[in-house]
């Protein structure tokens, strides 16, 4: 049973208001009673708390968070994205809603951190543990905030809206900050390390999950040392890889396995579960979802062969790198295909069409690759295991798309005559999976044991201790299937700048949909690489739909403070580079 999936439930129905008030939303989110009253009693202190877990609901907090490695140049937005196309203002959503989302957060954790010591009738065991779960929250709030705004105010008790007057500490202070409440967690002798699976506490907060996020802290802070022993506590806590196959690690079945440290408790409830089917999802997918995210092509090509080697189309066929991209389209066409069809393809290159075999040319692109490739993304020509009209139907990508009833079978898309890649992982196949367009049952990973073991390899190798981080990465390869680190030539460390971006792209290839990568691209300073013109969304063979805007400096590299804040607190000073 799921404890915090169906307390959700009660509190959203009871206690919770999203209502706002011009900028951060109200600081008092129990419109039942009052916020004293919240805390009177034991089951009301419960709910109270259940109530901060509840923000994991918000989009840009927990339930939509793969829509940022939109940004970071791993997955791409087929209707674009403001911030990446040079559009985007002081006012966009995209900050002001981060902005408002997590400052709820933080409210309703300093609702809890003062109300429940002095008013809730509780066991010392259980005050101490609640006390502990609202300092993590809190600082997980104000950590997601601090990655991107480098620097807010820190509010540390109930406020009113009226009150929200502080000025911005600094990105350095917020770190301390954070690391102070997380000490408290780790400190506190009743937060357990772990929740073991079925437990009826499974899914909050533990003292392995303060570890991995104060680790994660250090790491903005490059104190490699601290960050490398938050780590190993991480798994002394119990926490380790889940032992079968990289796709089945993201199936209901095993979403409380030891790999999971936080996680987005979903539930397959209208408002309780995750909406990766639309989002993700193709109109061949259950409930017809819309593919709006897809993945980078230029993602796709930077998966290594199972040897480890890098994969070269040039290996597949000679003098593709050298093609303008769309001319490329030729080779991604399907066998037999139609004068009509072939005179709708507008290449020089149509002599190189293979009228039998042009599928299976393409597919030899796919094979021998890291596993995770297949297991992340439907390649073309490989199937998927869909449903139309209440029945399944196995669909294959094919292009140019015809129809996915019989005889064809063709897996479609949301965008009429394009082809893109598609999503396989945190996509529901057939029925046995019953999910919903907008409700799927399946948890999404906010930390997991793999991202743990991959920063504590950086740790490492920051400190020179290149050999011990070759140990995690291999943990994580050895899972996933694909050659060891130093097996072959291919794969052998030249020192300790070759394994910086061999970490870097593991990172890449493990954590894909996850919604990290963008923070890890600002964390290194490589997020000016998505801002390129010659980026954008692209189809298949490279040809680009959408078009990117060029880096406009460093001072990207912190958003801006949302227009309607610095309006309503005047205390608010813009980062540098943004004009209001």
């Amino acid at each position: 049973m799921k404890l915090i999936k169906n307390i959700i439930l009660l509190c959203s129905a009871a206690f919770i208001t999203n209502s706002c008030q011009q900028g951060l939303l109200d600081t008092n989110p129990y419109q039942a009673m009052g916020s004293g009253q919240m805390w009177t009693n034991e089951s009301l202190a419960d709910m109270g708390v259940n109530a901060i877990y509840n923000t994991f609901r918000y989009d840009r907090i927990g339930r939509r968070i793969y829509m940022y490695d939109a940004l970071a140049n791993v997955s791409q937005n087929r209707d674009g994205e403001a911030l990446l196309q040079g559009t985007a203002t002081t006012g966009a959503d995209l900050f002001s809603g981060y902005w408002k989302e997590h400052y709820e957060g933080v409210s309703r954790a300093n609702d809890a951190i003062t109300n429940l010591p002095e008013k809730a009738p509780l066991s010392a065991e259980k005050m101490g543990r609640l006390v502990a779960e609202s300092k993590f929250l809190r600082a997980f709030f104000y950590y997601r905030l601090n990655e991107v705004f480098k620097g807010v105010p820190i509010y540390t008790t109930p406020t009113s809206v009226s009150e929200y007057t502080l000025g911005r500490e600094t990105e350095a202070k917020v770190w301390e900050f954070i690391i102070s409440d997380l000490t408290d967690c780790i400190n506190e002798p009743n937060f357990p390390d772990r929740y073991v699976k079925g437990n009826s506490l499974y899914g909050r907060a533990t003292k392995g999950a303060a570890y991995a996020l104060r680790g994660k802290a250090y790491m903005w802070l490059k104190e490699w040392a601290k960050a490398e022993a938050d780590f190993k506590k991480v798994g002394e806590a119990g926490y380790k890889l889940f032992e079968g196959s990289y796709s089945d690690l993201f199936k209901e079945a095993n979403e409380q396995c030891e790999e999971m440290i936080l996680t987005v408790q979903n539930i397959g409830v209208v408002n309780c579960g995750s909406d990766t089917q639309k989002a993700l999802g193709t109109r061949s997918s259950y409930g017809s979802g819309w593919n709006t995210f897809c993945p980078n092509p230029d993602h796709v090509d930077s998966y290594a062969n199972i040897d480890g080697s890098p994969f070269n189309w040039d290996d597949i066929i000679p003098g593709y790198n050298l093609m303008k991209p769309n001319d490329r389209v030729v080779f991604f066409l399907r066998d037999n295909m139609t004068d009509a069809e072939k005179g709708k393809i507008n290449s020089p290159e149509m002599s190189q069409y293979l009228p039998e075999g042009n599928e299976a040319r393409i597919m030899k692109a796919y094979e021998n690759r890291d596993p995770r490739l297949k297991m992340t993304i439907i390649t073309p020509y490989s199937t998927y295991r869909g449903v139309l009209s209440g029945k399944e139907n196995t669909v294959t990508l094919r292009h140019p798309y015809r129809t996915d009833n019989l005889p064809e079978q063709d897996l479609q898309l949301a965008s009429s005559g394009k082809y893109y890649y598609l999503y396989r992982k945190f996509v529901y196949e057939g029925l046995d999976e019953t999910p919903s367009r907008d409700y799927g049952p399946i948890d999404q990973p906010i930390i997991r044991y793999a991202d743990v073991l991959l920063l504590q390899a950086e740790a490492l190798n920051e400190q020179g201790k290149t050999a011990e981080a070759i140990e995690c990465v291999n943990k994580v390869r050895a899972r996933a299937g694909v050659a060891l680190l130093n097996s072959n030539q291919y794969t052998q460390v030249a020192g300790q700048d070759n394994m910086r971006e061999r970490i870097r792209n593991e990172r890449r290839w493990e954590l894909n949909c996850e919604g990290v990568l963008l923070f890890d691209e600002m964390r290194w300073r490589t997020w000016e690489n998505t801002f390129k013109p010659t980026n954008g969304t692209k189809e298949i063979w490279g040809g680009i739909y959408k078009s990117c805007a060029a880096w406009k400096g460093d001072y990207m590299y912190a958003w801006p403070i949302p227009l309607k804040e610095c309006q309503m607190n005047t205390n608010l000073i813009q980062n540098d580079g943004w004009t209001n």
